[in-house]
C-alpha cells in the first residue's frame, strides 16, 4: 500500500495562521482539520460522538471500487495525527457567535471556545425508517436498513433472525428521500449506488441468492456508477424493477410480502421475500439544525445549511469567518466531501491572510 504522504508533513512547522474550530469529526471535518493543520493553523476538532469517522466508520465497503472503508479512515486518522490538532470527542457544539474578528463556539456543557474562524462539517444522519410504518421496520423480523446490512457484512454474515441464510432478498430505494409525506423532496444521491453495491456483495456472500431492487428511477450520477449498475445485472443477475412500493406485510408462513406498482407496465405487483433492505436516505442532523437556529444560519429548502451561493460560494455561510464543508450543505459521496472540505480550507486560509493584513 502506498504510504500516506501526509504523515511525512504532519509535524512540519510552516507558520502560524490562526486558531480554527472544526465542528464535526466525520470525513469532511477530519479532512478540513488535517489540511488546516498542514497550513499552520491551530485546530480544535469537535465531535459530539465518542469517536471520529462519522457515518463512514460504520460502512463496510465503499462504492464504486468497493474499497474497505477502513483504508479511507486510516488516511483520515493519519491526517489528523498532527501536533496542531486537538481532537475533542464527546463535545457537541450548539451555537456559533461572531464577535468582532473572533468567533465563539458554545458547547452543550456551556463551555465557550474562541477562534479566528470556524468550519461547520456536521455531515448527515440517516433517515429513521420507523417513520415509514408501511415498510415494517422495527415491526417485522428481517426488514432491515442498508446500514444494518453493512454491519452484517462487517461482522461476517448475512442471516435471517432465525440464523438461516436468505434465499431471496429485496432492496427498496428512496426510503426517506423524494418523499413528500416525510417532508424530504430531495434525492439523497447515495441510495441507488449503495443498493447496487450491496446487491452485488450479497450475491457474492450467498451464491444462488435472488436479489431484486425496486427503484423509482436509477440515478447513477458518479464516476463508474453506471458501469457498476451494468455489472450487477450482467455478472450477478440482480433484477431491477421500476416500481413504487406501497406496503410490506407478512404472509401466513412468515415471508415478507412486498406490494408495489410496476410503473413500466402500470400493473400491481406482489412478491415474497426472506429479507427486505430499506435504502435509507440522509437528513440534516438534529444537532446541526440546533446550530442553525441558535446561530442565525440559513437553511435551504432541503433543510441543510444554505451556502452563500450554490455555484461559487458553496463553502461560505454568509457570516464572516464561518465556513461549510461536506454534507452539511447537501448529500455528497466521500470523494465530493473530501474535495468540498479542501475547498473550505482554501477559503479559510484566504480569510485568515486577509485578516492579518487588515
Amino acid at each position: 500500500m502506498m504510504a500516506n504522504p501526509c504523515l511525512f508533513r504532519k509535524n512540519l512547522s510552516i507558520f502560524e495562521m490562526g486558531d480554527v474550530i472544526v465542528i464535526g469529526g466525520g470525513v469532511a471535518g477530519m479532512e478540513a482539520a488535517g489540511q488546516l493543520a498542514l497550513h499552520g493553523c491551530n485546530v480544535k476538532l469537535l465531535e459530539k460522538d465518542n469517536k471520529t469517522g462519522g457515518n463512514m466508520a460504520n460502512w463496510y465497503h465503499l462504492f464504486p471500487d468497493r474499497r474497505d472503508s477502513r483504508e479511507v479512515l486510516s488516511y483520515l486518522n493519519g491526517l489528523t495525527e498532527n501536533n496542531n490538532i486537538q481532537i475533542l470527542t464527546g463535545t457537541e457544539a450548539t451555537t456559533v457567535i461572531p464577535e468582532g474578528k473572533k468567533i465563539t463556539v458554545k458547547t452543550r456543557d456551556n463551555n465557550r471556545m474562541e477562534a479566528d474562524a470556524v468550519v461547520i462539517a456536521t455531515g448527515f444522519e440517516l433517515f429513521n425508517s420507523r417513520r415509514k410504518e408501511e415498510y415494517g421496520y422495527g415491526i417485522y423480523d428481517n426488514v432491515i436498513t442498508s446500514a444494518d446490512l453493512e454491519q452484517m457484512f462487517r461482522t461476517g454474515g448475512v442471516r435471517l433472525v432465525d440464523g438461516t441464510l436468505p434465499a431471496k432478498i429485496g432492496f427498496i430505494h428512496c426510503v426517506g428521500s423524494r418523499d413528500e409525506k416525510v417532508g424530504n423532496n430531495y434525492c439523497s444521491k447515495l441510495c441507488c449506488i449503495t443498493a447496487v453495491k450491496q446487491a452485488m456483495e450479497v450475491s457474492e456472500k450467498i451464491p444462488g441468492i435472488k436479489a431484486f431492487s425496486f427503484y423509482i428511477d436509477m440515478r447513477m450520477g458518479g464516476a463508474y456508477y453506471e458501469e457498476l449498475y451494468k455489472e450487477a445485472q450482467e455478472k450477478y443477475g440482480v433484477t431491477f424493477i421500476r416500481g413504487k412500493v406501497s406496503e410490506i406485510s407478512v404472509d401466513f408462513k412468515g415471508k415478507l410480502l412486498i406490494k408495489a406498482e410496476d410503473t413500466l407496465s402500470g400493473r400491481p405487483l406482489k412478491m415474497l421475500f426472506d429479507m427486505v433492505v430499506l435504502m435509507v436516505g440522509v437528513e440534516m442532523p438534529d444537532a446541526a439544525v440546533e446550530i442553525a437556529k441558535n446561530s442565525n444560519l440559513k437553511c435551504s429548502e432541503n433543510r441543510f445549511f444554505q451556502p452563500a451561493d450554490n455555484h461559487f460560494g458553496s463553502n461560505l455561510s454568509g457570516i464572516n469567518g464561518v465556513f461549510y464543508a461536506g454534507c452539511c450543505v447537501a448529500p455528497m459521496n466521500i470523494t465530493e466531501s473530501i474535495s468540498h472540505a479542501r475547498a473550505a480550507v482554501n477559503e479559510v486560509i484566504n480569510y485568515l491572510k486577509n485578516n492579518k493584513q487588515a
